[in-house]
């Protein structure tokens, strides 16, 4: 166990139980245990496997490359359809996580398999995400906010992507362009300060 990680399992939470279980059967797979992005994060040789989280509705484990996995019991949820590498197991009870140990267990080993072969999920490339017609009109009209655009890194301009994407209607694209001009020119994502 890591003294960083104290806090988090400490704090009030409905899911105190849950973590604390969670964490004793992630670090009988041999893990070690740090903190990043202010919660547990389970690795093996320091490449990151297995995170703890929680929500309203429950907790999870979160594996890095939970795309990899078999997942023979079909139990892993890839949280969003933008989510391309990581899957999680969800809980609601102690009980539904003592019912299922040997199953964590088992996913949480195959996934330092992975690890161990050094295995890495094939990512859709920044190219193959859709570009709404609104950022194409505004890339035309002003070249210096394509170059822009151009300009920052992959990870950004996806979040941008599909930030502009997600509106409905075309006018909510166009605002959020708008409104996020600056930024880019800033070289910022688009939850940047």
């Amino acid at each position: 166990m890591n003294p960083k990680t104290t806090f988090f399992f400490e704090k009030p939470s409905p899911w105190q139980a849950c973590y604390r279980l969670l964490q004793k059967m992630v670090l009988d797979c041999g893990l070690t245990e740090a903190l990043k992005w202010g919660v547990p994060c389970y690795t093996y040789r320091n490449k990151n496997v297995v995170l703890m989280h929680g929500f309203n509705e429950y907790c999870a484990l979160l594996f890095h490359k939970g795309a990899l996995l078999q997942d023979p019991e079909g139990i892993l949820v890839q949280q969003t359809q933008n989510v391309q590498s990581a899957r999680q197991l969800r809980f609601t009870s102690v009980k539904q996580i003592q019912k299922l140990e040997a199953t964590i267990k088992a996913y949480v080993m195959e996934a330092v398999e992975v690890e161990k072969a050094g295995l890495q999920v094939d990512l859709k490339k920044t190219s193959e995400f859709d570009v709404p017609e609104e950022l194409l009109a505004k890339f035309e009209e002003d070249p210096n906010f394509k170059d822009a655009f151009e300009a920052l890194t992959p990870g950004r301009q996806r979040g941008y992507l599909l930030f502009f994407a997600q509106a409905k209607q075309s006018k909510t694209r166009t605002d959020r362009i708008e409104k996020y001009t600056q930024k880019i020119f800033e070289g910022k994502g688009y939850q940047e300060r």
